[in-house]
Parts: C-alpha cells; sequence; structure tokens
C-alpha cells in the first residue's frame, strides 16, 4: 500500500500575490532534481510572468465538462492516476467542479490523488477558509461561496504564507500584472480597496503563526465547546465561530439541537430543512452533532454541557432589542442564569445590529 501523499499549500490573502508563481518556481526546482513533476491544473490569467515559469513542465490533459450547452475545463483525476507522477501541481485549491463532476470540490479530488500517494502543491487564497466566511464578509463586503472546510487545511504537511503589502499588490493591480485593465479597475472599487487588502492582510498573518503554532507546538487544551443550533439563518455563522476558537484553543466541539420529540420528524418542513442544514454544515467541519428531546431548552442544554464538562458554550443573540435587561425573556437570559458557572458566549448578527435590528 503507498504512502500518503503529502499536501503543501501556498496562503495568501488575495490574488495576484505569487502563490501560484511560487508553486511554479519550486515544481522547476524539483524538475531539475530529478522529481517526476506534472501540472495537474493551471489556471493562467493571462500572467505573462507566471505563464513563463511553466516551460519545460509536463501537463496532464484536462477534462471536457458540458453543462447546460457550454464546454467547461476540469482537472482530469482520473488521468493523474493513471500517470501516477511523484508530485502533481494544482492551482486553485477551493475550486467548485462543474456540475456532474465525480466530486463536488476540487479539494476532494486532491484528496484522491494524496490516497494514492501522490505529492501536490496547491494553491489558495485565505477569504476561501470556511471559519473566516464572516470575517471576511465584515472586511470586503462580499459574501465568498467557494470555501475550503479548516479541517482539510489542517491535514496539509506544510502551509506557505505568500505574503505582499497592500500597496504592491495594488501596484501590480494598476499595472496590469493580476487583472486585464477593465476587471482590474472594477476590482480597485471592490475586493482590492487598500483597507480591506489591509485587514486580509492581518488576518492572513495572523492565520500563518496559527497554522505554524499547531503543527509545532503540543496539544494544550482541556477546553471542550457547544454550539446551540437552532433554524435562523445566522447559526451559520455561530457554527463558524465555533469551530474557528475550538481550532485556536485545539479543543473538542460539539453542536446540539434540542427537540421536543427527540427527532425532526413533526416538525413543519421549512424549519426541519434549516435544522439539517446546520447539522450537516456543522458534520462538515467536523464537528459531533447531537439532537436531544426536552421541552426546555435552556435546562437540556446547561444538562448536557455539565454532563459533558463543555467549557464554552456559543449561543446566538436574540435580535430583540435591551433582551439583557429582561430577565428570563430569552433562551438566551435563561441559560445565562442557571449557567452561571460556565463559559457562556453570546454571539451578535453584526450587520442586524448595524440595521438596528
Amino acid at each position: 500500500m503507498s504512502t500518503r501523499g503529502r499536501l503543501k499549500v501556498f496562503l495568501s490573502y488575495a490574488a495576484g500575490a505569487g502563490k501560484t508563481y511560487r508553486m511554479l518556481e519550486e515544481a522547476q526546482e524539483l524538475k531539475a532534481k530529478g522529481v517526476d513533476v506534472v501540472v495537474g491544473y493551471f489556471e493562467p490569467h493571462a500572467r505573462k510572468e507566471t505563464i513563463a515559469k511553466t516551460e519545460g513542465l509536463e501537463f496532464v490533459s484536462r477534462k471536457q465538462m458540458e453543462y447546460r450547452g457550454t464546454t467547461f475545463e476540469e482537472m482530469d483525476t482520473d488521468a493523474i492516476l493513471k500517470r501516477a507522477p511523484a508530485v502533481c501541481l494544482v492551482d486553485e485549491f477551493a475550486h467548485t467542479n462543474v456540475p456532474g463532476s465525480e466530486r463536488g470540490k476540487r479539494w476532494e479530488d486532491v484528496m484522491v490523488l494524496l490516497d494514492a500517494g501522490i505529492d501536490v502543491p496547491t494553491t489558495m487564497n485565505l477569504q476561501h477558509l470556511e471559519s473566516l466566511n464572516d470575517q471576511i464578509l465584515q472586511i470586503t463586503g462580499i459574501r465568498v461561496r467557494e470555501t475550503v472546510p479548516d479541517w482539510v487545511i489542517k491535514q496539509a504537511d506544510e502551509v506557505v504564507m505568500v505574503d505582499v503589502t497592500p500597496e504592491a499588490l495594488i501596484n501590480r493591480l494598476k499595472r496590469g500584472v493580476v487583472y486585464a485593465p477593465e476587471k482590474a479597475a472594477q476590482a480597485l472599487e471592490n475586493f482590492f480597496r487598500e483597507q480591506s487588502l489591509a485587514g486580509l492582510r492581518e488576518l492572513a498573518l495572523r492565520q500563518a503563526a496559527h497554522e505554524v503554532e499547531i503543527r509545532h507546538e503540543p496539544p494544550r487544551s482541556t477546553d471542550r465547546l457547544l454550539i446551540h443550533i437552532t433554524d435562523v439563518p445566522t447559526t451559520a455563522m455561530l457554527i463558524r465561530r465555533g469551530r474557528r476558537v475550538a481550532d485556536y484553543l485545539r479543543a473538542e466541539c460539539f453542536a446540539l439541537y434540542v427537540s421536543e420529540t427527540g427527532d425532526l420528524s413533526s416538525m413543519p418542513a421549512a424549519e426541519r430543512e434549516a435544522i439539517e442544514q446546520h447539522l450537516n454544515f456543522a458534520r462538515h467541519l467536523h464537528i459531533e452533532t447531537r439532537i436531544l428531546q426536552g421541552h426546555d431548552v435552556a435546562s437540556v442544554l446547561v444538562d448536557f454541557a455539565r454532563r459533558e464538562r463543555i467549557t464554552q458554550m456559543f449561543v446566538m443573540r436574540p435580535r430583540k432589542r435591551h433582551w439583557s435587561l429582561l430577565p428570563g425573556a430569552s433562551l438566551v437570559s435563561e441559560i445565562l442564569r442557571i449557567a452561571q458557572d460556565m463559559q457562556i458566549t453570546v454571539v451578535a448578527d453584526r450587520r442586524a445590529m448595524a440595521e438596528g435590528n
């Protein structure tokens, strides 16, 4: 049985920072040493300097996919497996494959290559990290739809931070190095505003420091976290927040929904669908999920927390104003009343607060 391949992620905070260029530089060095290297997927974006770095490298042909009358090109995972190189370069790790593909995400294709013993260097921007989705929205005003679960990045053998100052990146954009002029002008008005880039870079540097820490320091946490699941849309934000804190603390994490019947069968369809979606999202992030029976939600949550030695509970702040002045008027205030011996983190929807809700 072959040894699992090594995953190396070239990470930055924005397009044009030089991730793909660095990856190709390393590939050329490996090739010069006699290592069997191929390019499984490369996205040139018409960047001449980056394209020049592919000279002499072997490319595995892409797979043609038809979808709604249009032909798309995707990475041909089966062809790469058949070719069986030592190293396969894969650009744009977070990419969503065309409907009808064997796997939904390119990172899932990469997992197949790794299982076959192939080393994979890949590229990814910070905004695609699932746990940061809400923070990216707050910084840029843009909701990123293509995401990679944090546990996937934690499996990487190495994460390389490719850094560049916001000023230098904006200069590259203006010179046409990153995008064509019309697309560059649009980017400067949206994602590539200097303030947004500065915030993204700060996040990226913190993430890089965290990646170094988890790979070089022994686990030190006895924390156990609990996330309360409801049917409201902001529960997804709560799950991301809890997962990220759990990762930093290296803590166990649970997601819990309380039902009067102990299951979801008797619930209205829309409510059931929302809860199932949130529970599945939590499982996708490798959070253990439970559905418990009970009429008094606060008591069930706190009893579970004490029984499972939970050290921190995450709950969503009610949207009603002045909730803290009304003891007993909300689930949160009831939890705070009966669980004074544990840490309760009440997470607010900042957008709702800004709107005055």
